[in-house]
């Protein structure tokens, strides 16, 4: 009985070991902190933020674009140049998932509910802005605006980490799964070192930013639909906050599953996410305009992407590069912490051309899908005189209330409110559960092959991700002030993804001078 007793407390004492505990107790201690300032300082917290903000977008704007650009070029140039046969595993080794399990993994992980938030709404803030206006057509803008924001760029971002990540995990087999080690071919011994350490708590702190910033943002539409749907008469933040909690027990018991729980997630989501945007196509009346609509914004994008791409506004006549396309760059780098790294784990097998062109067909087809059919069916209403969505938003400048209108003039507004609440809750699920597993390895100095991190790191982590949200719920923060956690976050990640990018372009040329 005592030698059981032993042998099972050197066993807890081994497991402790192979913990990097600085990378898991500094965010730990400052996500605490911060959340006890937005709580018990919500004013002061929320100037400071739009502070650091407003001097990182104004001033330093430009670096996000050049960032931005640069990546969604390198993604075609890694996919259609020599890099992109290399297969990420053996040579001879095939695809682990279907293309569907793969794409709708990818798809759902790398996206949460706040694509659901955007799809119904994003047109309505383009159609205020004053640069629509220049642009000329608010209708053709606004449309275009939403696909530019969540297009190429953005998967660019994810697509290129993605298989630099896949290349060490599954071409040079390295045990240590963090942002640091992906730039080992350039810093060599200094990845070990304070440089590497200091790379981990950065990607720590950006994957807190961002999954405090989707989970702000898109979580009080979920909890007006509940409102909606059940006739609750509760304070909006007291509800937010209880989804949240309850999204966060769901995410968490996912989790413990590991991979299965993810991709029968992932699975469910995929399919009442397409349903959904059936039901809105086929029964919402604006089934031409929505088509018509999405396939002239598409044409637009492609023929002025390089112009908008580049649009820095540098007379600040409208701040619209500084609101708009160095905020959504921002949001995707932090989100870059986690995505990417989940994107390249179920990647193995695929080659790196399959994997950034079948990225960029499902993953951003899917993205524009839902743009062009949940925001033209608004805008459709908006231009066929049926609903003045855009006056209702003027009055009350509430977007979540405008949404709940928006879905009420659907054929069974109720049903549609009881699927969107099921797919925002199955997009949060799957994409923390993807987070949760990523921040999950940070913990570890090393892993094996096919290895998952212990239960109790998962909930640590679990628990972890879902405090800043709730701080920033607590303190009412402004649509600005969430999107300032982004900005500020992304602004050392954004030099880190250009060495992680550059580091894989080395290795793999090495790599090709092995194998030839």
């Amino acid at each position: 009985m005592k030698q059981g007793g032993n042998e099972k407390f050197k066993q807890i004492e081994a497991d402790r070991s192979r913990i990097d505990w600085m990378i898991t107790l500094v965010p730990f201690v400052l996500i605490v902190v911060l959340a006890l300032l937005f709580f018990l300082l919500p004013d002061a917290s929320n100037a400071v933020l739009g502070s650091i903000r407003t001097f990182l977008g104004d001033s330093f704007g430009l670096y996000y674009l050049l960032i931005g650009l640069g990546t969604a070029v390198m993604s075609l140039y890694i996919a259609l140049s020599r890099y992109g046969r290399i297969v990420l595993g053996a040579p001879d080794e095939k695809p682990k998932y279907s293309f569907f399990q793969w794409g709708a993994m990818m798809f759902t992980a790398g996206l949460a509910a706040d694509i659901l938030f955007y799809s119904f709404c994003e047109w309505i803030l383009y159609w205020e802005d004053p640069h629509t206006v220049e642009m000329g057509s608010r209708m053709d803008w606004a449309s275009t605006f939403t696909l530019f924001h969540w297009g190429p760029i953005p998967w660019g971002f994810y697509l290129v980490l993605a298989v630099a990540f896949g290349f060490m995990l599954h071409v040079r087999k390295r045990t240590r799964q963090k942002y640091s080690e992906a730039c080992r071919p350039i810093l060599g011994k200094y990845t070990d070192r304070l440089p590497g350490r200091f790379i981990d708590l950065l990607a720590v702190f950006a994957l807190l930013a961002g999954t405090a910033t989707t989970f702000s943002v898109a979580t009080p539409l979920l909890s007006e639909a509940l409102k909606t749907l059940l006739g609750i008469d509760l304070p909006d933040r007291t509800i937010t906050i209880a989804i949240l909690l309850a999204t966060c027990v769901l995410y968490t018991c996912a989790v413990m599953r590991g991979m299965l729980g993810v991709s029968l997630l992932a699975n469910v989501c995929t399919y009442c996410f397409y349903g959904l945007l059936l039901y809105v196509l086929v029964c919402g009346g604006e089934a031409r305009f929505i088509l018509e609509t999405g396939f002239s914004a598409m044409g637009r994008l492609a023929q002025n992407f390089l112009g908008l791409a580049t649009y820095t506004d540098p007379t600040r006549s409208t701040g619209f590069a500084q609101n708009w396309t160095i905020f959504y760059w921002a949001y995707w780098m932090v989100w870059c912490v986690a995505a990417p790294f989940f994107i390249g784990s179920i990647s193995r097998g695929r080659t790196i051309r399959s994997t950034i062109l079948g990225g960029y067909v499902f993953g951003m087809g899917s993205t524009f899908v839902s743009f062009i059919v949940l925001g033209n069916y608004g805008l459709g209403l908006q231009m066929a005189g049926r609903f003045d969505i855009v006056a209702l938003y003027d009055e009350t400048q509430n977007l979540y209330t405008t949404i709940i209108a928006i879905i009420q003039q659907l054929p069974l507004a109720k049903a549609v409110l009881v699927l969107l609440i099921v797919t925002m809750i199955a997009f949060y699920a799957t994409s923390f559960d993807s987070i949760a597993l990523v921040a999950s390895q940070y913990s570890y100095k090393k892993l094996g092959k096919d290895e998952e991190p212990q239960d109790w790191i998962k909930a640590l982590w679990s628990v972890l991700l879902i405090l800043l949200p709730v701080a920033l719920v607590f303190s009412d923060s402004s649509m600005a002030n969430l999107q300032s956690v982004s900005i500020i976050a992304a602004f050392p990640i954004g030099a880190v993804i250009v060495l992680i990018t550059a580091a894989f372009l080395k290795d793999a040329k090495a790599y090709l001078e092995e194998i030839n």
